[in-house]
């Protein structure tokens, strides 16, 4: 997210991305993060989480029909936002679930029991790899894969986790829903090479070493995330304090330095204000050229 001191307004388009997950043998976890490829025009050769932009087929009835999830999923309820129509809303979890097979090879779908897919075997491998192919080039749709393979979405194997939107006065801008996932067993992660060339597991503390240490690039919305994440010692202990979140969207405000975010004391988009937290970092700047989250100084 590079500062910018362009006045042209752009509408941010919805997107969703998947901060994917896995426990260790030792109890101990780690987050995906993958390289988005450095001829992309956002966020270049920075690691991210897999994701993209909400689809049309995301929101149709077509694909509705073929989710599986408990009595008790109710996309609205869960995103915090009574704007957003049923089928939105429910659209939000389909393109999360999209945008992780298509760029990492993880497909959070199954059969009607819930059990997930898996790719123990090879054959099953290399038929989901076309499909991913396929799906990558336009040739098939992601309804036509789940009907293919008989094979339902869990859009409740995902939990909201942030809401974030790309500043204004940049050239491209995006209104992203972040959701929380557990890498389902059986599978395991495959970079698709074109819009992401690398991928790690790692720990967030570990992360945030390597950004620091100029190893990888974490642009704002990842920084801070990750930083968030570094406060658990287990999967269950986030996902527990994720289902308690209050959301609300985090619209940061380009300064000279870098950005403020909305608990910022000078933060000036009243829409997007927060009440202020002493206890968190409230902006984000650039210092030599790294990207490091900072409390204001007054």
């Amino acid at each position: 997210m590079p500062t910018s001191t362009s006045t042209t307004t752009v509408n941010p388009r919805d997107a969703a991305t998947v901060i994917l997950v896995r426990t260790l043998n030792d109890g101990s976890w780690e987050l995906f993060l993958a390289r988005r490829h450095r001829r992309q025009s956002f966020m270049a050769g920075a690691f991210v989480f897999p994701g993209g932009q909400l689809e049309k087929s995301d929101c149709e009835s077509e694909i509705s029909s073929l989710v599986f999830a408990a009595d008790g999923f109710h996309p609205q309820v869960l995103l915090q936002d009574g704007s957003l129509t049923p089928d939105r809303a429910l659209g939000f979890f389909v393109a999360a679930i999209r945008e992780t097979f298509e760029e990492a090879g993880i497909f959070l779908a199954g059969d009607s029991k819930g059990n997930f897919i898996t790719f123990h075997q090879e054959e099953a491998l290399t038929r989901f790899a076309a499909h991913r192919q396929a799906l990558n080039s336009a040739s098939i749709s992601f309804a036509d894969i789940l009907r293919k393979e008989k094979i339902l979405l869990f859009p409740d194997a995902l939990i909201p986790y942030s809401h974030w939107i790309t500043p204004e006065g940049e050239g491209k801008r995006f209104d992203t829903r972040f959701f929380l996932a557990r890498l389902p067993e059986g599978q395991k992660t495959v970079s698709d090479y074109s819009e992401l060339t690398e991928f790690l597991w790692v720990t967030p503390q570990n992360a945030l070493s390597m950004h620091y240490a100029r190893k990888i690039i974490l642009m704002p919305p990842t920084l801070k995330t990750v930083m968030e994440l570094t406060q658990f010692s287990s999967v269950d202990e986030l996902f527990a304090a994720a289902k308690r979140r209050i959301l609300y969207p985090i619209l940061p405000q380009i300064f000279e330095q870098g950005v403020l975010l909305p608990h910022d004391p000078e933060y000036g988009l009243e829409q997007y204000r927060r009440p202020a937290n002493p206890d968190e970092p409230s902006r984000i700047i650039a210092e030599d050229g790294v990207w490091k989250a900072v409390f204001c100084k007054r």
